[in-house]
C-alpha cells in the first residue's frame, strides 16, 4: 500500500507497454489471485533446477561476504565428507563453488532482473 491510500478501496497498478508487459501482467495476476486467497498460477519463469541453483548462488554469495572461506562454503552446502573425499585443489565442487559465488554476487548487483524475465525468441 502506498502512504496515505485507503486500505479499503481499489489500488491501481500501472504497467507499463514495454517488452516485459507480458511477464509483468502475469505477475499481477499471481499477487492479484494471492491477495484473493486463491491459489496463484505456477511461475514459469524459472526452472525448479534454476530456482535450486539461485538459492545455492545467494547461499554462496552470502558465505562469502561474510568472511567465509571457498572451502567453507563447500562444506556448507555439499557436506564434509563429499568435500574431504578429494583434494580440494583440483576438486570440481572448488570450481563449482567459485562460479556460484561469482554467479550469486551477479544476481545481489541486479543480474537477478534477466532470470526473472521470459526468455524470448529474437
Amino acid at each position: 500500500m502506498m502512504p496515505g491510500s485507503d486500505p479499503t478501496k481499489p489500488v491501481v497498478a500501472m504497467i507499463p507497454l514495454d517488452a516485459d508487459m507480458l511477464g509483468r501482467i502475469e505477475t499481477l495476476t499471481r499477487l492479484w489471485r494471492n491477495l484473493r486467497g486463491q491459489k496463484p498460477p505456477p511461475d514459469t519463469r524459472m526452472t525448479q533446477q534454476q530456482r535450486h541453483r539461485l538459492r545455492r548462488m545467494i547461499q554462496a554469495a552470502d558465505g562469502r561476504m561474510n568472511g567465509a572461506s571457498y572451502r567453507e562454503i563447500a562444506i556448507a552446502i555439499y557436506g564434509k565428507p563429499r568435500i574431504s573425499a578429494e583434494s580440494w585443489k583440483t576438486s570440481p565442487l572448488r570450481a563449482s563453488v567459485i562460479g556460484l559465488v561469482k554467479g550469486g554476487l551477479d544476481a545481489i548487483n541486479g543480474g537477478y532482473l534477466n532470470m526473472l524475465r521470459h526468455r524470448r525468441r529474437s
